[in-house]
């Protein structure tokens, strides 16, 4: 109640209105750092737990009781989408107090933007690479605009920390701060931190302030979760034995699921139509792994809708769609009699509002803890417990197929998510291992065309003083400034200064130079009027392309323009929007292993789900996978499964290749990267492990697991950044080397799978 009572007015009676019996943890513990401390707040707690309020009622209420002679809080979110649904709540909980509250990205308003211009004040929403922008050409703006910051809120901080565009974050916020001469206090919001300390490290590196992470009990979780498996083709696996005493901690609900109706069109996949048959009269999230997945899963939901002669009650949302697409999805979801179901990727992952869902599904597994526990999190809201349903789906094997291929992989990844987080509340750390030069060259690019000219020294000083390049010496920084001078990306003045050159102003004043992250050429898809969204790679006029989850005949392609102009069509084609499929830790990997070893049973695991494991399970028993992780497939061709994450596994490859090819007689080698290798070699299973064993005890230079003159570009600006230095970050900050060490020198031996499960 001390709390309650320290808050203005205005948020008790939006506390009073909205019929609060008491306030949360979350929200005394917020409210104490911020009321009576000068520090940083990291505040992780469930999704739904109340964050944002948490954060704001204090902030909102020191902003009331002194209000900033500037913009007073700095709003960051990682979608505009967030900043959308942020916007509503902020805006009706300060509408009373005065208080202003602005949206600043691209599809925001123009005369909303000008006016926080001319009269700085409140709260300014906005992204990452809107903040970039504002940065570049609106600098004159900055120190006004700013010079009574108050708070950095960052929403979603776990969405940022594992790629540079949570580093390119930061350094945003420090070249804020310089510009405008203020110390804000930060804050950061998330309900999936893993390792706090680091993460608080992180936030407070640079702000002036520490960080406090105030230690809540989480209390009990109620899940209501279920996984099922699926052939796509054939009979199904059969019915497993479930046993109800061996019953996972924090999964305290099961769902005995019905059969699907028969009722199917031509060539139904059985995993869809389980999900359209569970779908039914409820208001649900469909989550897939990739945008192409969810134009596809949308068009086959659709045909159900049409077999079945039921009105179409399926939406799309993911980053391709217009705007007005995705808006039009989130504003029918929000609608509290809408019984609609949404196919979606991360784009609805983070803490959007879509209204009381009864059920999410997620098709097939995500790469992440993190991404399971946030679609997880967008059901259960106001008091009911969360609700995800997994949906595996494989192909079935063909009669040659190799013993890899027999496992099923998206099983044993998803059962792995589930049981890292009940069993140890395992979360993926943050990613402080790379050595981001193609973050230095945009941020140098960045600082340059906002300053103008500037000595080398002086550049040095504002670029590598930036915290996210404390790992950059500067023989490296000079390295770069030498090779951009030779590309013309920068010039050197008469008077020795350094200016943007001609061929940077062309990298410079491209919009897509704002975001740090992978984007392809894309073409924007039109029908009539409206625009539907975008792809990349158009079929010639003629062909069909998928997109708004329906499919279109394509009229016309205009190369120079990039747009497409299509007309609405029956059928069924794959989309494709330049996805990567995402990388995953070693520990997944482990407890994947674990999952196919243990004899424990699921308590979650659904009859087919079940029956597909104990298949795989028999066969690991079999063929003696228990024992090692080296398997002969006959014909001197072996099976390798190192159990190692994206990075490690990749390592593993090239030192293969590299260091132990010739001793070994290595010869016809393939991998399905992160999960097994297979390979033809001329020695025996006790040899190949003493000779990586002797090759890995050598010391050698991570460098020399690149291929001869290879430039292996990985981030998005390393194609301006100088070979060495490209080579230099892919050896030493991606290829997770001492990983892959350590488990070749235990010989690839792992702890014992039979060990008790750790409670947590």
């Amino acid at each position: 109640m001390d709390i309650f009572r320290r808050y203005a007015p205005f948020i008790q009676d939006f506390i009073y209105r909205e019929r609060w019996q008491s306030l949360r943890a979350v929200q005394n513990a917020a409210g104490d750092v911020l009321f009576n401390s000068g520090d940083n707040l990291l505040l992780s707690a469930a999704t739904a737990s109340g964050k944002t309020e948490a954060a704001f009622f204090p902030i909102l209420t020191l902003l009331s009781e002194e209000p900033s002679a500037s913009v007073g809080v700095l709003y960051i979110a990682p979608l505009k989408a967030l900043i959308n649904d942020q916007f509503e709540r902020l805006d009706r909980l300060c509408e009373r107090a005065d208080i202003r509250v602005t949206k600043w990205h691209g599809d925001a308003s123009r005369s909303a933007k000008e006016r926080l211009i001319k009269h700085p004040e409140g709260i300014l929403q906005i992204t990452p690479e809107s903040l970039e922008a504002l940065l570049l050409h609106r600098k004159a703006a900055v120190p006004t605009l700013f010079s009574d910051l108050r708070f950095v809120v960052i929403d979603e901080i776990h969405a940022l920390l594992r790629q540079d565009r949570g580093r390119q974050t930061f350094c945003l916020i420090e070249r804020l701060m310089r510009l405008s001469g203020c110390r804000p206090r930060r804050v950061g919001l998330s309900a999936t931190i893993g390792n706090p300390k680091e993460v608080g490290r992180l936030l407070a590196a640079g702000s002036g302030h520490a960080t406090a992470i105030p230690r809540m009990e989480p209390g009990k979780e109620h899940w209501r979760l279920s996984l099922e498996h699926f052939w796509k083709t054939g009979p199904q696996s059969g019915s497993g034995e479930r046993t109800p005493d061996d019953r996972t901690p924090a999964l305290t609900d099961t769902l005995p699921l019905d059969t699907p109706g028969e009722a199917a069109p031509r060539g139904a996949d059985p995993g869809i139509g389980y999900i359209f048959s569970h779908s039914a009269g409820k208001k649900c999230l469909i989550f897939t792994n990739s945008r192409e997945e969810c134009e596809l899963v949308c068009q086959e939901l659709r045909q159900y809708c049409e077999a079945m002669r039921e009105q179409d009650h399926f939406l799309i949302h993911h980053g391709n769609l217009s705007a007005s697409y995705r808006e039009s999805a989130e504003e029918e979801m929000q609608r509290a009699d809408s019984l609609k179901s949404i196919c979606a990727t991360a784009t609805l992952e983070l803490g959007i509002d879509v209204g009381r869902l009864e059920r999410a599904f997620q098709l097939d597994a995500p790469f992440t803890v993190s991404g399971f526990l946030q679609r997880l999190g967008r059901t259960g809201r106001r008091g009911a417990p969360a609700e995800l349903w997994f949906v595996m789906r494989e192909e079935p094997a063909e009669a040659r197929a190799s013993l890899p291929e027999a496992f099923p992989w998206y099983l044993l990844q998803g059962i792995a998510l589930v049981q890292l987080y009940a069993e140890e509340r395992y979360v993926e750390p943050p990613d402080t291992r790379r050595l981001p030069y193609s973050l230095l060259y945009h941020q140098t690019m960045s600082t340059l065309a906002s300053e103008g000219e500037l000595t080398p020294r002086e550049l040095a000083r504002r670029v590598l003083t930036l915290t996210p390049f404390e790992r950059i010496r500067k023989e490296e920084y000079g390295l770069l400034l030498q090779h951009l001078l030779r590309i013309d990306h920068i010039n050197r003045t008469a008077e020795g200064g350094l200016i943007v050159g001609i061929a940077g102003e062309r990298v410079v004043n491209n919009h897509k130079f704002y975001a740090v992250f992978q984007e392809n050429v894309e073409y924007t898809v039109r029908t009539g009027s409206e625009t539907l969204g975008t792809i990349v790679k158009p079929p010639p006029a003629g062909e069909k392309i998928a997109i708004a989850g329906r499919v279109w005949a394509v009229d016309e392609v205009d190369h120079k323009a990039h747009t497409v102009l299509c007309t609405l069509i029956k059928g069924r084609v794959p989309a494709y929007f330049g996805d990567v499929p995402g990388s995953i830790e070693t520990r997944i990997l482990e407890r994947m292993r674990k999952a196919l070893l243990e004899e424990r049973i699921y308590p979650y695991l659904q009859r087919n789900a079940a029956g597909r494991l104990s298949e795989a399970r028999t066969l690991a028993a079999h063929t003696g996978l228990k024992k090692t992780s080296l398997l002969p497939l006959g014909e001197k061709i072996w099976a390798l499964f190192p159990w190692l994450g994206s990075y490690a596994f990749l390592a593993l490859e090239r030192f293969l290749k590299l260091h132990c090819k010739e001793r070994l007689g290595l010869k016809g080698f393939t991998s399905a990267r992160p999960y097994y290798m297979i390979f033809s070699m001329e020695v025996g299973e006790e040899e190949f492990f003493e000779i990586l064993l002797d090759e890995a005890e050598k010391e050698f230079a991570p460098e020399e697991l690149l291929y001869e003159r290879e430039v292996p570009v990985f981030e998005k600006f390393d194609c301006y950044v100088p070979e060495e230095l490209v080579r230099r970050g892919f050896a030493r900050g991606v290829l997770d080397l001492e990983t892959m060490l350590a488990r070749v020198r235990g010989r690839f031996a792992l702890q014992d799978c039979d060990r008790p499960a750790i409670t947590g």
